[in-house]
């Protein structure tokens, strides 16, 4: 006799789907071709650009992050390298405010990063230990134990 209540729901039915209704894939028409980071430019005060914001600069477009960048990003990264010039020439709550908000468009962060669905494959650099050998086996416990009349 089968099993009360109602019968299985079918496989297809019956598994999750956690695909996310707004993935969709760009063509990308402006690349940046070269793979070289874009250029800082001059700044409109004619100030040159402290060496933290170099170092931002170098590092964002050395990232696995930059090759999803597009033109149009490279705009947006420069306005985040001017607020960062700004936040190292005068330090303050609002300017730091507006740089995070800002880093989260570009995934900068690993929690941004997640937002947006990109992964970083990571490489193991560190080569495996060679498994150790057995250490010897103790005596067993159970020998010692004799039976008392």
């Amino acid at each position: 006799m089968a099993g009360k209540g109602p019968a299985p729901k079918k496989k297809t039915t019956r598994q999750r789907r956690n695909k996310t209704s707004t993935t969709s894939t760009l063509i990308e028409s402006s690349p940046l071709g070269s793979g070289r980071a874009p250029g800082l430019g001059r700044r409109p005060d004619r100030r040159p650009w402290r060496a933290q914001v170099k170092s931002f600069w170098a590092d964002v477009w050395q990232s696995p992050m930059a090759p999803e960048y597009t033109q149009s990003d490279v705009h947006g990264l420069l306005m985040l390298a001017d607020l960062i010039q700004q936040y190292w020439d005068d330090p303050c709550p609002q300017i730091a405010s507006e740089i995070r908000l800002q880093r989260q468009c570009y995934g900068l962060t690993p929690i941004d990063r997640r937002r947006l669905q990109w992964e970083i494959k990571r490489v193991d650099e560190t080569p495996k230990k060679p498994r150790a050998t057995r250490p010897k086996r103790a005596k067993d416990p159970r020998a010692l134990l004799r039976a008392v009349k």
